[in-house]
């Protein structure tokens, strides 16, 4: 019964997913003694209360003596909320059920130790691949220091993403367009570079399904950027843009007299820019961007997840544009494996969804 119940915490722990960064998704259930349903509840965003707190608040006294399933250990430090061990402690539970441990280092462990030293009964590991699952981009931030990297595009069958003169809309179908605004909604930040502002001009936001919107990013060393623009209109949605130490000074001070955040980087590369996105709670960043920057989000380790739309059409042409640049790959053995396939029909168009491994040798 321990996983049926588990399975139950782990689908509350889903319903968090557009709100909870930079937490982690937690879903929790309480049974009474007598192993029928007392209580639920699942974390719903950043200095809310925990899952395992509301669950325990539902259930009442009906918890004493109980059991609790949790997706994630329970925190034993002071943070936006109190612990959430010393309210499973103060419920009365005899047994606790943890799906997998926090790697967080404030918890890291500690948090089940308290409860065994308490002389509860703790299970761990139910359900632990299913929570790893849930909540990769969290572990992989907390892990790596930079969020999960989903590398975006739609192409042609013949992979083509533009035509030799840079039209581009639309390749993919009206459906398809949607699935991205709802990609976007779960990811907290959307990244382009410089030639995408200024070749496509794009909004990239997910109208509406989130809110906040996700954080609108722009990568451009020198700030060749043009002075108007929709992602410069901050009543949308909440724009930054990352720039080399130096770059254009009277663009900067432009952008910021229009409320766009300007932050200098050196190096300003894919990784120094997830690496300041983590230090802002960014669990999950949707790459956007052009061949260029895309090859070089691939090569230096920011990319962890391919979402490729193919359209039934063909472009050819020699000249037109393909989703990535030069990986400076001359041999099949030199190319990237994708793992974790997964295919789902969207419309007319097929989406193509990939784990990539990048080679330590070419991070």
């Amino acid at each position: 019964m321990d996983e049926v119940w588990m399975e139950r915490a782990l689908a509350l722990a889903a319903l968090g997913r557009l709100t909870t960064s930079p937490n982690p998704m937690v879903g929790a259930v309480v049974l009474d003694a007598d192993g029928q349903l007392a209580g639920e509840g699942f974390h719903a965003a950043a200095g809310q209360p925990h899952g395992e707190v509301l669950a325990l608040r539902q259930a009442g006294a009906r918890a004493r003596g109980g059991s609790l399933y949790v997706t994630l250990e329970p925190c034993c430090h002071h943070g936006r909320t109190p612990p959430c061990t010393e309210a499973v402690l103060a419920a009365c539970i005899r047994r606790v059920v943890v799906a997998m441990v926090d790697p967080d280092p404030r918890v890291a462990g500690g948090g089940l130790h308290r409860l065994r030293q308490a002389g509860l009964t703790v299970v761990q590991g139910v359900g632990e691949a299913q929570a790893r699952a849930l909540n990769q981009a969290f572990l992989h931030r907390v892990g790596r220091g930079r969020p999960w990297g989903v590398l975006k595009w739609a192409a042609s069958v013949d992979g083509r993403i533009a035509t030799k003169a840079g039209d581009s809309q639309w390749i993919s179908g009206a459906p398809a367009r949607r699935w991205v605004h709802q990609l976007r909604a779960r990811c907290d930040a959307v990244l382009v570079g410089a030639g995408t502002v200024r070749a496509d001009n794009p909004l990239l936001t997910s109208r509406g399904q989130r809110q906040p919107e996700p954080l609108r990013v722009v990568l451009s060393r020198h700030l060749h950027l043009p002075h108007q623009a929709r992602l410069w209109d901050q009543t949308v949605a909440s724009t930054l843009v990352f720039h080399s130490p130096g770059a254009h000074p009277i663009i900067a001070t432009r952008l910021q007299e229009q409320g766009v955040e300007c932050v200098a980087l050196k190096p300003c590369s894919p990784r120094t820019a997830l690496e300041h996105l983590a230090t802002r709670g960014c669990n999950t960043v949707l790459w956007e961007c052009g061949p260029a920057l895309a090859a070089a989000a691939v090569q230096e380790g920011c990319v962890q997840e391919v979402a490729a739309v193919q359209a039934p059409k063909l472009l050819g042409g020699l000249e037109a544009f393909t989703p990535l640049g030069d990986l400076q790959v001359t041999t099949m053995a030199q190319s990237l494996p994708l793992r974790k396939s997964c295919l789902e029909r969207c419309g007319d168009d097929l989406i193509w969804r990939f784990h990539l491994d990048v080679p330590t040798a070419i991070v």
